[in-house]
């Protein structure tokens, strides 16, 4: 079943779209958002380059794909099939480039788009039931393979980002102590000019 759908952009992890309905019968589900924002955080520093990507988090899984500068992701029970979930993002993806693809570097506020959630409810109630026909058949369709996308553990992603954090914020906080430490230098030479012209018109 899939739990939760999001679209941002890649270049800053700015959302794009999502479906307002998702999890609304979940108490957790605003802990996995977070979750979902900070792997699209860390996709705009250039982590985790793969254009398709399965990741594990608790009871469930973010599967991605990212295409034309867009992460389109979606969470999912365990138990979902991975070639649907791959398939169901597959559909958003082609109707997304095909309804807003040439506003999509422009956009400059988080959830331009989010007229698309009709669409992603629609095409989520598509795949709910795995054992549709259509959906059997998609899970038969031998062309489109999954197994060799990478799965992953979210603490392992995530944590990649973490360190990042704590490298940009150790570099910040010397960048302030050293301009700190030339402040008192500049002030101490200014003193030790003035001592020393106080010297010399003795």
């Amino acid at each position: 079943m899939v739990k939760l759908t999001m679209v941002a952009r890649v270049t800053d992890g700015l959302p794009l779209a999502e479906g307002l309905d998702d999890g609304r019968d979940q108490k957790d589900i605003e802990f996995y958002k977070q979750q979902a924002k900070l792997l699209f955080k860390n996709l705009s520093r250039g982590q985790n380059e793969a254009s398709r990507m399965s990741i594990e988090t608790g009871p469930y899984f973010f599967h991605y794909i990212i295409e034309g500068h867009v992460c389109y992701l979606t969470m999912c029970d365990r138990s979902y099939p991975k070639k649907l979930a791959f398939q169901y993002l597959e559909d958003l993806k082609n109707e997304f480039e095909r309804v807003n693809g040439n506003q999509i570097e422009t956009a400059a506020r988080p959830y331009a788009f989010i007229k698309f959630d009709t669409f992603i409810q629609k095409t989520k109630k598509l795949y709910s039931d795995t054992r549709s026909q259509r959906n059997l058949a998609k899970l038969n369709d031998e062309l489109y393979e999954v197994h060799q996308i990478m799965t992953r553990n979210v603490q392992e992603v995530l944590g990649v980002g973490e360190k990042l954090d704590q490298v940009s914020e150790l570099s910040s906080r010397l960048t302030s102590e050293s301009r700190i430490y030339a402040d008192k230098a500049r002030d101490l030479n200014r003193q030790n000019s003035s001592i020393s012209g106080l010297l010399e018109w003795d």
